[in-house]
């Protein structure tokens, strides 16, 4: 709708229906008789009433465009009006002898601009939100006979400038559009708060039951309970910095000076009382209206020591969201203001449904971005596991605060013999769906791991399960597998960026690996290869969003990563490594402002590997000899190492343990020792069935060989491997 130029008041017993009958504007300059009334310079159009040709601004006549205009406004609600800042002065009242049947309404306080002061728009509040709302100042004669914006209320006598209709128009406009900036849950409260103090009321309470329902999901509790979320008013003090000055509270009204301290902060809804009728009811209502004296003080609650003005110098306004109401608002004026008026009533109507709706959007919102981070957090390591002879540390970002799920994930997995997989993938695109997936293909990794295939036979399975899932399901991965015992990786590769290997000297080099075809292509074969992985060395592991954006291309990233790798290590010196959660905070850094358009995963891993002279490995025959040389071998490594105190243990659990594996076994058995932080002791044989722990009974000869491993060991397990299976287990190396 336009709003057209013109002043909306009237002539003084002209029917305000009729269009025709709105009074032109006068010229500022035009001089003001004794009597009050304005006279016309000449050439100025005069008054018109009904059936006079002229119309509004210049224009009229009946069916013109001005007398359109101007009676589709005043026929619209809005609030306390006054001209527009820059706006031509309000025209006066002429004085007539007929009866005043259309009496000028006084306009509303606002904030006086302080003259030869300098407003400053961060402290200027007041101010700053009736020139937002589209108030203005009373008009005051200027010594140079112009009108200036004051706050001041008129002097007796004088005619006061009408509200227009317009103004509410342009109050709810900009209020709505305030509100409807606020994307979370304070926002949204806080805009409704700065939008209607001190332009709408001096003080405002904003309730909001406990806690939100979400939705249409049906709440659990049978009671419904308001908290207090927000309290506002008018600041009380001069901003002696602005130049602007507040609204003073009068000595007879202190209840406003601190709102929340007054009030209770929850409220618990009756059923069947006052305060839930006025709930049900939707609709705004006046303080002084039957059904808000008793709903009043069981919101305010009963040792509230908050008078609310009377005389419709208050409203409550229940917050209505898409399928139930979710709080109240209750907007209050000073004694020494004009009270509300009946349309205020439908703009308090038209704050509540816009700000009720906009809260149920960041409810939603809210839910929604708490189950994205959940699904990320399950879909993600928790924590990284401790193998032996590698650190490991890891980073996640997502492509943006709004999209916080997606299809990048890392992972740590332990392996037999003391070897950890270490993996990286990228399913396409980085939303629920690409999370969905990722998860589905991470649990199938870890499934692969357990059975301890070669990473090209990982790659193999996974693309096989991404065709099942669909045939636009497609992700790139790595799959590496590092043995600490002989310092070697093997790396096979799906479509992934290459990794980058810091070595303790400070030189970091692309590694070369066959690049791969995509998981979910389909019918093409992938290849291993397999490095050195020498000790203090550091391999990252990464997904594209790191080194590819819209500003650069991949191979361009790649080189930037190198780089900075080798710039962070020269830090430490050439026989340091840089530390691992350093590194990846110094890897990150590198990102620009424009380099987020994807999520990033980030897996690094220190080699420190497991020094020869910490191995003890063996192959004995599967024949019943095998226990008795199983414990010879473990008694002289153990004296070699000077860990004679786990001798009597050790023993015991090898002997349990190898006896077990050459009862079935029809191939070698392997023993190895392990000395780190723990002695760990394997033994592998070629027979898949894994080994349950049981209970044996009183007259069984056999079965307590694992109860005595559980018992003694600090940790043990079997692991399934191609070629049969492993039994481990540790103990301290301090005894038991």
């Amino acid at each position: 709708m336009t709003e057209q130029p013109t002043s909306f008041e009237r002539p003084q017993g002209v029917d305000p229906t009729e269009s025709r009958g709105a009074l032109p504007r006068t010229p500022a300059h035009a001089p003001e008789d004794a009597t009050g009334s304005t006279s016309a310079a000449p050439g100025d159009t005069a008054p018109c009433g009904p059936g006079s040709p002229a119309g509004p601004a210049g224009r009229g006549g009946k069916g013109s465009k001005g007398s359109k205009g101007s009676k589709a406004i005043r026929g619209s609600k809005g609030i306390m009006g006054q001209d527009p800042a820059g706006s031509e002065p309000e025209h006066s009242q002429p004085a007539t002898a007929e009866t005043d049947t259309h009496r000028p309404r006084p306009a509303p306080e606002s904030i006086p601009a302080q003259p030869g002061a300098r407003a400053d728009p961060r402290t200027d509040r007041g101010a700053e939100r009736a020139a937002d709302m589209g108030y203005d100042r009373v008009p005051e004669q200027a010594a140079d006979g112009r009108e200036r914006r004051t706050g001041q209320i008129p002097a007796p006598g004088r005619p006061t400038p009408m509200r227009r209709d317009g103004d509410r128009l342009r109050f709810v406009g900009a209020a709505t559009r305030r509100i409807a900036r606020g994307l979370d849950l304070d926002e949204i409260v806080m805009g409704l708060c700065r939008a209607t103090v001190p332009t709408f009321s001096d003080a405002i309470l904003v309730y909001l039951r406990d806690p939100l329902p979400v939705g249409d999901e049906r709440t659990v509790a049978d009671r419904v309970v308001l908290r207090l979320r927000r309290t506002d008013r008018i600041p009380e003090e001069r901003d002696t910095e602005s130049g602007f000055a507040a609204l003073a509270a009068p000595p007879e009204a202190p209840e406003l000076s601190e709102l929340s301290a007054a009030i209770a902060e929850l409220c618990e809804v009756r059923p069947g009382g006052a305060l839930a009728e006025v709930l049900r009811g939707v609709r705004p209502v006046f303080a002084d209206a039957p059904a808000a004296l008793a709903a009043l003080p069981e919101l305010l609650g009963e040792q509230s020591q908050l008078d609310v003005p009377d005389q419709q110098r208050a409203i409550l306004a229940p917050l209505r969201g898409r399928r139930r109401v979710i709080g109240a608002a209750v907007f209050i004026r000073r004694p020494d203001r004009m009270p509300f008026e009946n349309d205020d009533l439908l703009v308090a109507a038209q704050l509540a449904t816009h700000s009720a709706l906009g809260i149920d959007k960041a409810v939603l919102y809210d839910r929604e971005a708490y189950i994205a981070d959940e699904l990320q957090r399950t879909m993600l390591p928790e924590t990284l596991p401790r193998p032996t002879g590698v650190r490991l540390a890891s980073r996640y970002l997502p492509a943006a605060e709004t999209a916080r799920v997606g299809g990048d994930w890392y992972d740590a997995i332990p392996l037999p013999g003391s070897r950890v997989a270490l993996v990286v993938g990228d399913v396409m695109g980085h939303s629920m769906t690409s999370a969905a997936i990722m998860g589905q293909l991470r649990t199938t990794a870890q499934t692969l791991a357990g059975l301890d295939l070669p990473p090209q036979e990982v790659l193999h399975h996974l693309d096989e399960q991404a065709q099942r899932l669909g045939t636009d399901r497609m992700a790139t991965c790595l799959y590496a597998v590092y043995d600490p015992v002989s310092h070697r990786i093997t790396i096979a590769n799906a479509g992934h960026p290459p990794p980058v290997l810091l070595h303790l000297g400070g030189r970091a080099e692309v590694l070369r690996v066959p690049p791969g075809a995509p998981i979910g292509v389909g019918g093409v074969d992938f290849e291993a290869v397999q490095l050195d992985a020498p000790a203090g060395a550091t391999l990252l592991l990464y997904t594209d969003g790191l080194v590819e954006s819209r500003l650069r291309d991949v191979a361009t990233g790649i080189e930037q990563l190198r780089e900075k790798l080798a710039a962070t290590a020269q830090l430490t010196g050439p026989d340091h490594p840089p530390p691992l959660e350093a590194l990846c905070d110094e890897v990150l850094d590198m990102l620009g402002p424009g380099d987020r358009d994807d999520d990033i995963a980030l897996l690094a891993a220190r080699f420190d590997g497991i020094a020869p002279s910490d191995v003890a490995y063996w192959y004995l025959e599967p024949e019943d000899a095998a226990p008795g040389q199983a414990r010879r071998l473990a008694r002289r490594a153990l004296s070699r190492w000077g860990l004679e105190e786990l001798t009597d243990s050790v023993e015991l659990l090898v002997s349990e343990v190898v006896t077990n594996a050459v009862r079935y076994a029809t191939r070698p058995v392997t023993l190895r020792l392990l000395r780190t932080d723990v002695l760990r002791c394997e033994v592998g044989d070629d027979v898949p069935q894994l080994p349950r722990l049981r209970q044996a009974r009183a007259t069984d000869e056999g079965g307590r060989g694992l109860y005595l491993v559980n018992r003694l060991a600090r940790r043990w397990g079997a692991t399934r491997l191609s070629t049969g299976k492993v039994v481990w287990f540790e103990l301290n190396k301090g005894g038991q």
